[in-house]
């Protein structure tokens, strides 16, 4: 029996995310494995995927006394962690983030997943002193087996660092494609409007967008742009869309995932447009609700979604107006996009993301008996 050692650090900082979400993906394929069990370094976290996990700090007293501040759940669970280091009680080790606190302790394989290489791609886009950057190099310099989930994040990867490329698993993110999607609705939603997922900050192009957007506003009077994730409105993000006297076609929304489907199923069109990222996992989202989509045009986007989406050039303003507006006045256009979508889809089923990184686990203690998973 293995024993995998996955650690806190998203389930403590993230109550929705991609990332604790993934991990909590793995999680629930492990529960599916008889030769593989798992230890959760977590007494006490907010996330929503780990909600029925029976952690020992769980509970209203646990809530009471810990919740007031996240940085005392960091500071418990980190501490807690570093416990179960001690005991090497484990085979390998799988963190979900960077921070290098396991580093001198750790005393069998290490598996990192490597999501992106955002910060080496585009440094100008983040502040000087973020040590993420560093802590992520000192991941990779020990790690035993590195998973990328693209091959663009695998060229970049080896692009950007001394890794020996035997080492180096793509290993796609999966979704569930057999379970119907599950909806929530979210109310007082327009009829027509645009959908933005995830953090707006510099490289995801939010600029770009809304002055594209509001050229066109004009010729849309009924289409509204709804946000979701990234946190809600701040001062300088009302101020902007005041200046563009958009504040009253501009909606945030803190959705859960079930709403989050409801709002890619009911939209006209969602725009993805980041300079950069190392999968986009709301492509596959997109994918699943039967929503027509916009990226940028980035290898990493080419990658994932083939034919199934329309793209524009990244920093050109007058390419994203175009293919907006093609898009949306294109009935026929967002019908095949979607049928595309479907297709494309099935090449992306969640079970075999978790079977292959399931496959690097064990290559870890049986290397004589492992496949290097290499998509």
């Amino acid at each position: 029996m293995i024993n995998v050692f996955i650690d806190h650090q998203k389930f403590t900082t993230q109550k929705y995310g991609g990332i604790s979400r993934y991990f909590a993906n793995i999680i629930q394929g492990i529960k599916q494995t008889k030769d593989i069990s798992y230890k959760l370094g977590v007494l006490h976290a907010k996330n929503h995927y780990i909600q029925n996990e029976p952690l020992a700090l769980k509970g209203k007293l646990g809530d009471r006394i810990l919740g007031r501040k996240e940085r005392y759940d960091y500071e418990l669970n980190k501490f807690y962690c570093q416990q179960l280091l001690k005991k090497n009680e484990f085979d390998v080790f799988h963190p979900t983030y960077y921070d290098p606190y396991f580093l001198q302790s750790l005393k069998k394989p290490l598996v990192i997943t490597i999501h992106d290489l955002t910060y080496e791609r585009l440094p100008e886009y983040f502040w000087a002193q973020d040590p993420l950057t560093y802590q992520k190099r000192l991941n990779i310099d020990r790690a035993d087996s590195i998973i990328t989930i693209s091959q663009t994040t695998r060229k970049d990867l080896l692009s950007f660092f001394d890794v020996d490329p035997a080492k180096v698993s793509v290993i796609y993110h999966g979704i569930d494609i057999e379970t119907p999607l599950r909806v929530q609705p979210v109310d007082q939603l327009p009829k027509q409007y645009l959908l933005f997922v995830g953090d707006r900050s510099g490289y995801k192009n939010f600029y770009l967008f809304m002055n594209a957007f509001q050229k066109i506003a004009h010729r849309f009077p009924d289409l509204h742009v709804i946000l979701t994730g990234g946190g809600k409105l701040e001062i300088a993000d009302r101020e902007f869309l005041n200046r563009l006297r958009l504040t009253d076609r501009v909606r945030h929304i803190n959705a859960t995932d079930e709403q989050l489907n409801f709002l890619y199923q009911n939209a006209q069109l969602f725009v993805y447009p980041s300079l950069y990222e190392g999968f986009g996992l709301p492509i596959l989202e997109a994918f699943k609700a039967r929503c027509p989509m916009l990226l940028s045009d980035t290898e990493c986007f080419r990658e994932v979604a083939a034919d199934a989406a329309v793209y524009f050039e990244p920093t050109s303003m007058d390419d994203l107006i175009d293919k907006l507006e093609t898009v949306l006045t294109g009935t026929t256009l967002k019908a095949q996009l979607v049928e595309k979508g479907v297709k494309r889809l099935a090449d992306f089923p969640l079970q075999k993301s978790i079977d292959q990184t399931l496959d690097v686990y064990k290559s870890l203690v049986s290397p004589r008996s492992a496949k290097q998973v290499l998509v």
